[in-house]
């Protein structure tokens, strides 16, 4: 039975995402590693976007006003 993949957490694709960004500065790799390294960069980024947009959304607060949806940012109490 295939595996289903596991949702990326955002700590740890940036964690990642950093690792590869230094090793990539070293210079060190050849370049079909630094493409391989590349392409996996370019997901961790597209991961850590969608993770951070899911965030923002989940953050919004609907509100109605005469009739129609609009969204605005979360704000915190300022008592909390």
């Amino acid at each position: 039975m295939p595996r289903k993949k596991k949702t990326p957490d955002f700590e740890q694709s940036l964690h990642e995402l950093e690792t590869l960004v230094t090793k990539m500065e070293q210079g060190d790799m050849s370049l079909e590693e630094s493409l391989k390294a590349f392409e996996e960069g370019v997901s961790l980024t597209r991961d850590c976007q969608s993770i951070l947009a899911q965030a923002e959304q989940k953050v919004q607060v609907l509100v109605e006003s005469g009739g129609e949806l609009k969204t605005e940012p979360f704000t915190p109490d300022e008592d909390a």
